[in-house]
């Protein structure tokens, strides 16, 4: 039904699915009786399956010259959105470890929900959509050694224990990458593409082997899955897409909606001033980004649009408030990103049906 009433309002789902989650979670207006476990394992899993899903829209050549390409814009869309995070996390006193998560929370946006949109949107394909994706891949790239290294902060982990997790991730990701460059004959004869069903269990295993083998040794699950989507390329990628297509939504909705679960609403609102503040930063940052990348196209309204999809933030912003729910300021964290993702989540919406071109607006009107 929120799935339903999203679209005809042309709204993003992700906060339909997080209001449903605080309404049935701790504090809500029909709490259930959930287990701890139940709900950490939900979200894991969920987790997990939204990154693989994100890993297979990418390869490493599409990874490398998105790089090369928008390296500088990378670094701009870095100091503006995760460089203000990371003071006001200063400023709140929950030092250089608060500076670390609130940075990441703050600067990532949500390749599930920017996808989303382009695709209801129409833009999928574009050259807007192209862009766009370039900077999402840059700053998902971003995370394969930040997210080890927030572990091992969390942790209270060493110096010497920080620098070992910090290589291992890179250490991972590249071979991840040069699988995904030179592996694609190799997986091929590995893998039955004709076997849809062994093809989607195989994956699946994988994905999850490698998610809990990577807590054991430190890892972030969610990257892990996230790597074993992107060694996956060519015939067997496309194989493994077209066959989990149809569940992209339902490994979101479980996401976000576990989430929700997880926080009582009562503790949004002592937050709801500074996450309002957080909201206009990274508004404001994320359409000059926009406007970078998109500022010498024809169509005068391309670089709102190319803000308005990277204005959300989502599942990483969660999985990074997730990994630092043990913290001294866990659970003012966890109400924070979750006001913020609603804010930012809501305000692309606003946005994008904002800056609706006149070929738009001519469509809906003969479409009337």
């Amino acid at each position: 039904m929120a799935a339903y009433i999203a679209v005809r309002v042309k709204i993003s789902v992700v906060p339909f699915y997080l209001v449903i989650g605080l309404m049935l979670g701790k504090g809500g207006l029909y709490p259930l009786d959930l287990s701890e476990t139940f709900l950490d394992t939900g979200a894991q899993l969920g987790a997990i399956l939204l990154l693989l899903m994100l890993g297979l829209e990418h390869s490493g050549p599409n990874l490398a010259s998105a790089f090369m390409e928008r390296k500088s814009i990378g670094a701009i869309d870095f100091a503006l959105n995760a460089v203000p995070g990371a003071l006001i996390g200063l400023l709140l006193g929950w030092g250089i470890l608060g500076a670390v998560v609130l940075g990441g929370i703050t600067y990532v946006s949500s390749s599930g929900i920017a996808s989303q949109m382009m695709k209801e949107t129409g833009w999928q394909r574009s050259e807007v959509s192209r862009r766009v994706t370039t900077v999402l891949v840059v700053e998902d790239l971003t995370l394969a050694p930040y997210l080890p290294l927030l572990t091992t902060l969390v942790a209270g982990a060493g110096a010497i224990a920080g620098f070992l997790s910090v290589s291992f991730a890179l250490l991972v990701t590249a071979i991840a990458l040069i699988i995904s460059f030179k592996g694609e004959n190799a997986l091929g004869k590995i893998l039955n593409t004709q076997a849809q069903g062994g093809l989607l269990l195989t994956v699946f295993g994988a994905a999850l082997l490698a998610a809990g083998s990577a807590e054991l040794v430190g890892f972030s699950s969610a990257v892990a899955a996230f790597l074993v989507g992107l060694a996956l390329t060519g015939e067997v990628a496309l194989a493994v897409r077209l066959r989990l297509s149809p569940l992209r939504d339902l490994f979101a909705a479980i996401f976000f909606l576990f989430f929700g679960l997880s926080v009582s609403p009562v503790e949004m609102l002592p937050v709801l001033p500074l996450a309002l503040l957080l909201a206009v930063l990274g508004i404001a940052g994320k359409m000059y980004v926009g406007w970078n990348i998109a500022k010498d196209m024809s169509d005068g309204s391309a670089w709102k649009r190319a803000g308005a999809f990277l204005i959300p933030r989502g599942e990483f912003s969660i999985v990074i408030a997730g990994l630092a729910a043990s913290t001294s300021f866990g659970s003012q964290l966890q109400a924070l990103t979750i006001t913020y993702v609603l804010l930012t989540s809501i305000a692309a919406s606003i946005v994008l049906r904002a800056v609706r071109s006149s070929f738009e607006r001519a469509r809906a009107k003969s479409k009337a």
